[in-house]
């Protein structure tokens, strides 16, 4: 099967096989497809500005064009010995698998296809025609691990040539791995505010990354996960600014990311919500336990899914206008508190 776990992927790319002409990137953490992507982009040495030698395209063109994608990988390159073909938001558009699937069977000659998705399903049509050919590699992309935070904090710092003292990472690390593209922008801001300086302090992650009392947050993410409206209102009101906001977007994405875990595992195994919850790591703080429990019941896979791509929308229009922070937060959270009211009226 052309595919490799999670943990494999970072691995893989550092020594690409290059006989691979299809690559696939899919999973939650939209930054982490992005970035990896853009790598990928940067590695075949073509200009991202030559229209002649990358060609992007979104998944709707292709939909609505069958055979666009074959065309575009089939066409002779004019100046350069070939051609990148950039395909973005990606799902469960069948033209896209289609063509994706022909290319696979019979791989152009002188194109690299890139393909950027969301969270796809095993056995979806774009990830089967992938892992199904021998010139295709399908990359998960998931919210960074621990290990991996640690990796990124690392990278980010040296830059600076910045060390961190051990309870300013600590603090830090609970605050970033939802979205890669996100955590890189809350370590670039940590950075630029610690010039200067040549170790950064727990002080400075508490200033820069947000001090919200974590009580503040829950009330919004349960007030959100249990569709009161008021009650998200209320304690929305009480973050106080962009900066905060910009927080409780991070933290409705690792809570709407655990709640796709466990959805998973209540689908795969046909196990109930409580029995879930009860054996989820980490530990789901009990007094939050029954507000899990009840979204886990009206949620499903496919609505968590578009719950995560909004928020990761958000997390990202967030960091790019930091003056509507606050804005799109609201906005982005107001809208699942409602879709939750929805759904819990259903039951």
């Amino acid at each position: 099967m052309a595919q490799k776990k999670a943990h494999e992927v970072d691995a893989w790319l550092a020594r690409r096989d290059l006989q691979k002409l299809i690559l696939l990137f899919y999973g939650p953490d939209r930054g982490l497809v992005s970035e990896r992507a853009r790598k990928v982009a940067a590695s075949t040495g073509l200009s991202s500005d030559d229209p002649f030698s990358v060609v992007r395209l979104d998944a709707v063109e292709i939909e609505q064009t069958p055979g666009r994608l074959i065309d575009e990988a089939r066409t002779v390159p004019m100046f350069a010995d070939r051609r990148l073909i950039w395909v973005r938001n990606a799902g469960a558009q069948k033209a896209l698998a289609e063509d994706v699937k022909a290319l696979g069977q019979q791989p152009p000659r002188d194109a690299i296809i890139l393909i950027e998705a969301g969270d796809l399903k095993k056995g979806s049509a774009l990830r089967a025609a992938v892992e199904a050919s021998e010139h295709a590699m399908a990359l998960p992309c998931y919210a960074d691990e621990s290990r991996s935070v640690d990796g990124l904090i690392d990278e980010e710092l040296q830059k600076s040539g910045l060390s961190i003292a051990l309870d300013a990472r600590q603090l830090l690390k609970r605050s970033l791995g939802g979205d890669r593209l996100a955590s890189r922008g809350e370590l670039e801001k940590l950075s630029l505010y610690a010039s200067g300086q040549k170790q950064i302090t727990l002080d400075d992650v508490r200033l820069m990354i947000g001090d919200v009392a974590s009580l503040s947050v829950d009330d919004v993410i349960d007030a959100t996960l249990e569709g009161k409206i008021v009650d998200f209102d209320v304690a929305f009101a009480r973050l106080g600014g962009g900066q905060a906001a910009s927080q409780v977007l991070g933290s409705a994405l690792r809570q709407f990311q655990a709640l796709q875990l466990m959805r998973g595992t209540m689908d795969n195994d046909g196990r109930s919500p409580a029995s879930v919850v009860a054996s989820a790591r980490p530990p789901v703080f009990f007094t939050r336990r029954k507000t899990v429990e009840n979204a886990l019941a009206s949620w499903n896979g496919d609505s968590i899914a578009r719950a995560l791509a909004s928020l990761q929308s958000a997390v990202l229009q967030a960091r790019r206008k930091s003056d509507l922070a606050e804005a799109i937060a609201r906005q982005a959270l107001l809208a699942i508190t409602v879709e939750s009211a929805r759904r819990r009226s259903r039951n």
